[in-house]
């Protein structure tokens, strides 16, 4: 993996690697990342990751290379401005209607809001305190932590700023000293939502760099739809004309509070879900409405100059502004390019986001340098053509190629046959109705009670892991963890202690647990992860493949199922000593023709069977070591 990287640095093809876990594929990328002539910048989707790379693989790898380098190379973490405390907005703090903080958390009015006031201010007192001792500001050095409510009252997202030039802190910006040292850096570690961001502004956030490397690049594709996706809600135009009063006269900020009360109507008047026609007359108003109200008070407002008495205030309201003015457009140019849809919780929104990021990609991620994108699952059916296409690379008829960029699979240190058995309970009926059927139920309790815990359940609902739950616990003495009931932090640690134990939960588990050993021996999955037909994006764009003559749901939703269910199988075999059963409670996954087969295609190759005996009598074995 390391020598295909330096020849794609070489060569300036981009390159697509699958590494299973274990591989070692962070030492792979950086040992060639240290070479490369000016900064390697480094994006990731997961904190975690991040926390190993910066934390632990770096200053390894920086130390071994030092006698060869004559220096060891220097290293940053570079995040989102609102990551770090914004000494500015600190100084108005007090001044800020309490509120205006408590309004997107559901702050009310009574004894419970003075007490949520009371609350904010401590904690608005103690992050002053230490903003007068970090060398960051970065949050996440701030310990103990603060709530969001509180964090959003003291930093500024990028859209607000003033920038360091016409700000009084900004010889001192936590954020603009973050970045100037992500420019002296020889490699710069990142966030895949950061890296977004700046491909959409220009590509002016991230330092120039000649090498980029994805890693965990089966999630690029999501984080770039939600950076591009936008949504009005009537709390947040609220906020907004709060924010932009003092700059207003009386009838422009009412206008802006009769748009917010016509966004109400229109959203209690129309259903939830995706918007499939042209929109609903009641949002047609709303959103009209806003356009007009935001164009009026941007007038008014005007440009900021050097010499206004509040330069920081002015750009936020701007800021606020010119969000809901574009996303009112947005949606009004009704394009088919975008899909918009009405959320139903946590708070009733109306939201636009794009069909596809595939041209965006391959419109910015590309250009003036070489991509290197890696992650444990690349390949769908045994093939990277469908990750190719996500990512706005072409692909021509010959497989796993094209011009521009190749691709390669460097396996697994891990001998699955021998090591891991994949069970699917093909006798059980096709799964129907929400929620743990009886029958799977019953496949469930069978599998735990042979092994005696060390399970991970990983199920396609709430309803379902909560009736595994309830189930577990009437029928056996083992401790079963709910999702939910704990930090999921706390719950893993827990997990990972008590070999009597089973972890229950939905789709934040099948990513984000690695629990080597014996304390994770079983891992159960009630049914394929297809996206629901309810989830908006992927209903819209399996619909604009079938209008097209295809099939949306070959094209959608079998490589979304693959993905998930690939990161959900790969929970089991974290080192080369582990052992244990991957058990698949869809029959579909034998039974269906086509997709079934191609699922298995995408998974680690597991020893496989369908016959429960040998499965439980291999989990009695395992039991008694």
């Amino acid at each position: 993996m390391a020598q295909a990287i330096a020849d794609a640095v070489e060569s300036g093809d981009h390159l697509l690697v699958q590494a299973g876990t274990g591989t070692g594929k962070s030492l792979a990328y950086l040992a060639p990342a240290l070479v490369v002539d000016g900064p390697v910048v480094i994006s990731t989707a997961t904190l975690a990751l991040q926390a190993q790379l910066v934390d632990k693989d770096l200053p390894r790898i920086g130390k071994a290379v030092a006698p060869l380098l004559g220096r060891e190379p220097t290293f940053a973490l570079l995040k989102g401005r609102h990551h770090y405390v914004c000494m500015a907005k600190l100084e108005h703090s007090d001044e800020a209607d309490p509120q205006d903080s408590l309004f997107d958390a559901g702050g009310g009015g009574g004894t419970k809001w003075l007490g949520e006031a009371g609350r904010l201010g401590k904690q608005i007192t103690r992050i002053r305190d230490w903003a007068m001792e970090t060398d960051t500001g970065d949050r996440d050095e701030l310990d103990p932590g603060v709530d969001d409510t509180a964090w959003r009252m003291v930093s500024t997202p990028a859209r607000e700023c003033v920038g360091a030039a016409r700000c009084a802190y900004g010889p001192d910006c936590f954020a603009e000293l973050s970045r100037a040292r992500a420019r002296e850096a020889d490699i710069v570690v990142t966030n895949h939502s950061l890296l977004s961001v700046d491909m959409m502004a220009g590509r002016h956030i991230v330092p120039e760099h000649k090498l980029l490397i994805i890693d965990e690049a089966h999630e690029l594709a999501d984080r770039v739809s939600s950076a591009a996706q936008a949504e009005l809600t009537p709390d947040a135009v609220d906020r907004t004309a709060r924010a932009a009063r003092t700059f207003l006269e009386g009838e422009e900020y009412q206008a802006l509070v009769e748009g917010a009360d016509a966004l109400t109507v229109g959203l209690a008047e129309t259903p939830a879900g995706r918007i499939t026609g042209p929109l609903p007359q009641a949002i047609v108003e709303a959103c009209t409405l806003l356009d007009g109200a935001t164009r009026r008070a941007l007038s008014r407002i005007g440009e900021i100059k050097a010499d206004d008495p509040d330069p920081v205030r002015k750009q936020q309201a701007k800021a606020l502004l010119d969000e809901v003015s574009k996303t009112s457009q947005r949606l009004l140019e009704d394009n088919d390019h975008d899909v918009a849809w009405i959320e139903q919780e946590p708070r009733r929104a109306l939201v636009v986001a794009p069909l596809s990021v595939a041209g965006l990609l391959s419109e910015n991620l590309y250009d003036e340098r070489t991509v290197v994108a890696t992650s444990a699952t690349l390949t769908l059916g045994g093939r990277f053509d469908t990750v190719a296409r996500s990512l706005g690379l072409p692909v021509s008829d010959k497989p796993n190629q094209a011009d521009g960029w190749t691709s390669l699979d460097v396996g697994s240190p891990f001998d699955y046959p021998k090591q891991g058995i994949l069970y699917v309970a093909a006798h059980l009926p096709r799964p129907a109705a929400s929620g743990l059927p009886d029958a799977a139920g019953a496949e469930l309790l069978a599998l735990v009670q042979a092994l005696g815990g060390r399970t991970l359940g990983l199920f396609s609902s709430k309803k379902a892991a909560t009736q595994a739950a309830e189930l577990l616990r009437a029928k056996t003495d083992l401790t079963v963890l709910l999702q939910g009931d704990e930090t999921l932090p706390l719950l893993v640690r827990k997990f990972r202690e008590d070999r009597n134990s089973c972890l229950l939960g939905v789709m934040s588990l099948w990513q984000g647990v690695d629990v080597p050993g014996d304390a994770c021996q079983l891992v159960v999955i009630d049914r394929l992860p297809f996206p629901r037909p309810d989830e908006p994006l992927a209903a819209a764009r399996s619909a604009a493949v079938d209008a097209t003559g295809g099939s949306g749901f070959a094209s959608v939703s079998v490589p979304i199922a693959a993905i998930r269910l690939a990161q959900g199988v790969g929970r089991l075999i974290r080192t080369s000593s582990d052992k244990g059963v991957v058990a698949v409670l869809d029959s579909r996954l034998e039974t269906a023709r086509g997709y079934g087969a191609f699922l298995r295609a995408s998974l680690p190759p597991f020893w496989y069977t369908t016959k429960q005996e040998v499965v439980l009598n291999s989990l009695r074995r395992l039991s008694q070591t």
